[in-house]
């Protein structure tokens, strides 16, 4: 069950600086799930175990490890056919991936708010009590029934893709149903590995202590227990800015300053707004793009055209989701291709995008992978055009010590509890298989 916590307003009194006077907006306490630690530890065990991979290989953790703020310090990850983890991991020489992970992996920090109502870089998972299921997904009206939310529907989505967790469709039974489009019902790829889960007796258990039996196990109930995982162990509401907002406690100056530029004259907050810092609309800033793009196996392009690709609309074009700020200044590298290493070059970036696009450095951590063409699109004159036509910011002249001010309060977003999580990352799974130390 869940149930919402209540919400409590704040107003946050006017800000005197010598340059302007800067109000900051009001906030309100977030609204998260109602917290059942069985489901939670379940969920963890789920999250950790490289059961629900189709090669047995990966698991969620593979991507989004505590070690790394819940992603995997890379632009663009490797799952499965890589080994070792974070900016270590590489290519298995035995098991090649066919691509790069098109897109930076996001950070889970608050997921479970009931504000997040949608999912992925472009949104294409989304909160819509149009449908059946109250959840918009590329599934359309084929989306299966009983998530406890969208957070929860976003995992059966990683497990379906050949180059995150289900492997080429020649080496394993759920790959091969994802390359068959048998993705739902009894033999579909979300109820091979639900049989898995089924048949470890310790997961059974586990199971039927949140009132599951063993034939009743599928994707649903796997997916709704990582959730309230993810929910509960990276909830980050507790930072020195939320120390200042709802307790008073002063910032250092420094901070004070960027927190005034980013209420203020910068104007972050006419995106990054709410208490996290996102408006969780989408928006294009001429961000340099690499990788495969999120082209069709059958297309012969590399570009990513973000909320267009969801959409269809030509307004939508290079517009991706606003991303919470939340612990910031530890989940780098930044941006949906995870263009920007670090905190200092993706707000130059966003005081200038076409400049900055135009003399995009593309010194670039990527791990080597035989044969990519990873530049084809800042390559191509066509598609560089397109991109910056998009951007809709305007140049703001900032000096380097406003930056530096700005990069202090950014800064103050870090809750340091919710980076290593509340319980940590289990020595073993009920699988057996290895986990991601």
């Amino acid at each position: 069950m869940r149930i919402k916590l209540g919400i409590i307003l704040v107003l946050i009194s006017s800000i005197a600086t010598t340059a302007q006077e800067v109000k900051l907006p009001t906030f309100a306490r977030a609204e998260f799930p109602a917290v059942n630690m069985e489901e939670v530890q379940l969920g963890r065990f789920l999250f950790y175990d490289p059961i629900l991979s189709g090669n047995k290989s990966v698991s969620c953790a593979s991507c989004h490890h505590p070690k790394f703020a819940t992603s995997d310090g890379l632009p663009l990850g490797i799952g499965d056919g890589g080994i070792g983890l974070g900016p270590d991991r590489m290519l298995a020489p035995d098991n090649l991936p066919e691509e790069r992970v098109p897109r930076n992996s996001p950070a889970l920090f608050n997921l479970g708010a009931s504000e997040f109502v949608s999912m992925f870089h472009d949104g294409r998972l989304e909160k819509d009590e149009s449908r059946a299921s109250g959840i918009r997904t590329p599934l359309a009206d084929e989306m299966v029934m009983g998530f406890d939310g969208v957070l929860a529907a976003q995992a059966m989505f990683p497990v379906l893709s050949p180059d995150e967790m289900a492997g080429h469709y020649q080496e394993n039974d759920v790959a091969r149903a994802v390359r068959m489009g048998v993705l739902t019902g009894e033999g579909g790829a979300w109820d091979i590995i639900a049989q898995r889960v089924r048949n470890i007796d310790e997961y059974a258990d586990l199971f039927a202590a949140i009132d599951v039996a063993r034939p009743d196990i599928s994707f649903v109930e796997i997916a709704n227990a990582i959730a309230a995982f993810i929910a509960f162990e990276w909830r980050a509401d507790n930072s020195p800015f939320d120390q200042f907002v709802f307790g008073g406690k002063p910032l250092p100056a420094s901070a004070q300053g960027g927190m005034d530029l980013f209420y203020g004259r910068a104007e972050c907050a006419s995106c990054h707004a709410g208490l996290f810092q996102t408006d969780h609309d989408f928006h294009a800033i001429a961000m340099p793009q690499f990788g495969p793009g999120k082209a069709a196996r059958f297309e012969d392009h590399a570009r990513d055209v973000g909320r267009a690709h969801v959409t269809g609309a030509a307004k939508d074009l290079y517009r991706f989701r606003t991303p919470s700020l939340r612990n910031v200044a530890v989940t780098a590298p930044y941006g949906h291709s995870g263009a920007y290493d670090n905190l200092e070059k993706i707000i130059q970036h966003h005081t200038d995008p076409v400049k900055y696009f135009e003399q995009y450095d593309r010194r670039v951590a990527l791990p080597r992978f035989p044969h990519s063409d990873d530049w084809r699109v800042m390559d191509n004159a066509q598609d560089r055009a397109a991109i910056i036509d998009a951007n809709a910011l305007k140049p703001l002249a900032l000096t380097q010590a406003e930056i530096g001010n700005l990069i202090a309060f950014l800064e103050t977003l870090t809750d340091e509890q919710s980076l290593s999580g509340r319980l940590g990352v289990p020595k073993n799974v009920p699988s057996g298989l290895p986990v991601d130390q």
